[in-house]
C-alpha cells in the first residue's frame, strides 16, 4: 500500500530531475518544438509549472481544482522569460513539498465527482513531473534520461494510473521500444513518447 512517504520520496525525486534538466534551458530555445504536439518550449515550462502549483493547491485545500491562469509569467520581458519561468517553477515545486507538512495520513484529494488518495495524487504527479522534464530535456537537445531508479519506480505505478480511461487529454499512445531500453526509455514510450526524440532534437 502506498504511503504518504511513498508519494512524497516520488515528488522530491522527479522534482529534482525536472529543475536539473530546467536549469540548462536556453532561452534562445525557448520557441523550439518539444515531444508534447502544438507546444513550444516556453508553453511547455508554462504547463509544467501550472501542473506543480495545481498538485500544490490539491494538497492543501483538498481539492484538485483546473489549472490556474498566470498571465504574470508571459508578461516579462523576453530576455527575462527563461529566468522567470525557472524562478516560478523553483517556487512552485518548493510550495509542493512544503505542502506536505500539513497532509494528514489518510487525506482524500477531490477530482470532479471522484476522490483519490494524497499519496496516490502525489505519485501521478511524479509521473507527469518526470515525464515532462525529459520532453523539456528532448527540446533542448542535451539528453537528460529520467534516472533510472525513479524511472523504474514510476514504471511499476504507471500501468495503474495511466490507462485507456485516464490517458486521454493527458498521454498519447504508447509507442514501440528501441531495441535495447532503458528504464527511462520504457517509461517515456508507454506515456507516448519516441524515446529517439532525445537523439532527434540534439543539435548535428
Amino acid at each position: 500500500m502506498l504511503t504518504l512517504a511513498d508519494g512524497r520520496v516520488l515528488l522530491e525525486d522527479a522534482i529534482r530531475y525536472a529543475l536539473s534538466v530546467a536549469q540548462h534551458v536556453p532561452p534562445d530555445l525557448l520557441h523550439s518544438p518539444t515531444p508534447c504536439a502544438d507546444w513550444d518550449l516556453h508553453m511547455l515550462l508554462e504547463h509544467l509549472s501550472e501542473s506543480v502549483g495545481t498538485l500544490a493547491e490539491g494538497l492543501a485545500t483538498g481539492f484538485l481544482g483546473p489549472e490556474p491562469e498566470h498571465a504574470e509569467i508571459s508578461r516579462v520581458d523576453a530576455e527575462d522569460l527563461g529566468t522567470a519561468l525557472l524562478a516560478t517553477l523553483r517556487l512552485r515545486c518548493a510550495g509542493l513539498l512544503a505542502a506536505w507538512v500539513t497532509v494528514p495520513p489518510g487525506q482524500m484529494v477531490a477530482l470532479g465527482p471522484h476522490e483519490l488518495s494524497a499519496s496516490l495524487m502525489s505519485c501521478a504527479g511524479a509521473i507527469e513531473i518526470a515525464v515532462h522534464g525529459w520532453d523539456v530535456s528532448a527540446a533542448c537537445g542535451s539528453p537528460q534520461p529520467v534516472p533510472t531508479n525513479l524511472a523504474d519506480r514510476l514504471l511499476q505505478l504507471a500501468p495503474l494510473l495511466v490507462t485507456d480511461a485516464t490517458r486521454a487529454g493527458q498521454f498519447g499512445k504508447p509507442v514501440p521500444e528501441p531495441a535495447s531500453p532503458t528504464e527511462g526509455d520504457r517509461l517515456v514510450a508507454f506515456l507516448g513518447r519516441n524515446p529517439a526524440w532525445l537523439a532527434a532534437a540534439s543539435p548535428g
